[in-house]
């Protein structure tokens, strides 16, 4: 089963979001925000905004490696 984490961990005055995907790949917030509550919002709005990343959890395998096209 895949799973994606939405967390947040503390960064100056406030909290930075991140999405961390099943393949390792994590993407962080620039900003800071004042709760952990509103950091997790902003990681799962920035998921939701990034659904071809989705898309590739189910894909095959074979298809999610292969960055060639044919002509």
């Amino acid at each position: 089963m895949a799973s994606v984490t939405l967390s947040a961990t503390p960064k100056g005055n406030g909290y930075q979001a991140t999405v961390t995907y099943p393949d390792g790949v994590a993407i962080s917030s620039a900003e800071a925000f004042p709760t952990q509550a509103e950091a997790i919002s902003a990681a799962a709005l920035r998921l939701l905004d990034m659904p071809e990343r989705l898309e590739r959890i189910d894909a095959p395998e074979d298809a999610s490696k292969d960055t060639k096209r044919a002509p």
